[in-house]
């Protein structure tokens, strides 16, 4: 995955993992001293292209800067200087209003699923493969339900993307739609690492990681671990550079830690090699 950059117009360079769609909903420019917030979102639509479609659709009436597909492809719909439509009807810290102090970022996800005979589905009749599915309660619920994984190209490029905001512009703060909008808005979700991702970049200490079905009797004191990623992959160095060696490990793989180094974790399974310590769980 390919390092980003801004160009002084505000748009990242384009690559063969970044595409340019402007959207004609947009607000004008932000005053000045903003953005200093990044909302989090997910599509809830079929595939990244469809959900950048729709957000370019002026019937849509919404909008969104990016979209972030499954393989950690980005769309990016607007120049990050201009006030999109994305955060609707919301308050944070004593604002309303949160289009005209924030970026939005939605990433491709169904969210929560439907349980058939046959699997779960989307709400538009789609089936989500099991390894794409976990079973997790959201922050504003009180019950699990079942929902859409990310995918470890996502969350690396979403938490990459807000690196290199919080570098160029004076972002202090990062949102979860459902924390702007609660009662109406469930996105990002219990699925997306949100308070993981928050309390790294920002010093956030109030993280309360969230479990589900597959992590359970794991001593916080083990070198023992569970993958929490549904595609974990397995490299010879701590790099995103460093080459695969083997297929990517699933969801619920109990491997064992032997040693870490800065973000990395190097573990022992049927292989041995490094992976992002983030979408490993001991408890």
């Amino acid at each position: 995955m390919s390092a980003l950059s801004i160009d002084d117009q505000h748009w990242l360079q384009p690559d063969t993992e970044v595409k340019h769609q402007r959207t004609p909903n947009v607000g004008g420019a932000f005053k000045a001293g903003q953005p200093d917030t990044i909302v989090i979102h997910f599509t809830g639509g079929r595939n990244a292209e469809s959900s950048a479609n729709w957000l370019c659709n002026p019937d849509a009436k919404a909008s969104a800067h990016l979209v972030i597909g499954r393989k950690g492809e980005v769309i990016q719909l607007a120049d990050f200087q201009t006030v999109t439509w994305h955060a609707g009807t919301s308050t944070w810290e004593g604002r309303s209003g949160l289009n005209r102090y924030s970026i939005g970022i939605e990433i491709d996800n169904v969210g929560a699923l439907e349980v058939s005979e046959d699997g779960h589905r989307s709400w538009f009749g789609s089936n989500i493969p099991t390894l794409q599915v976990i079973h997790a309660t959201h922050r504003n619920e009180d019950k699990p339900r079942y929902w859409q994984a990310y995918t470890e190209p996502q969350i690396e490029r979403v938490e990459a993307i807000c690196e290199l905001f919080m570098s160029t512009y004076m972002i202090k703060t990062i949102v979860g739609h459902e924390e702007i909008s609660p009662g109406r808005k469930v996105d990002p979700g219990p699925a997306f690492p949100l308070d993981k991702i928050r309390n790294r970049l920002l010093g956030d200490r109030t993280y309360d990681p969230i479990t589900d079905d597959l992590i359970s009797e794991v001593s916080a004191k083990s070198t023992r671990a569970l993958v929490t990623a549904d595609r974990l992959n397995i490299r010879q160095s701590p790099s995103l550079s460093g080459e695969r060696v083997s297929d990517p490990l699933k969801r619920g793989t109990l491997v064992t830690i032997e040693e870490k180094k800065d973000d990395w974790s190097k573990v022992k399974v049927e292989t041995e090699g490094w992976v992002k310590s983030e979408f490993l769980t001991t408890k």
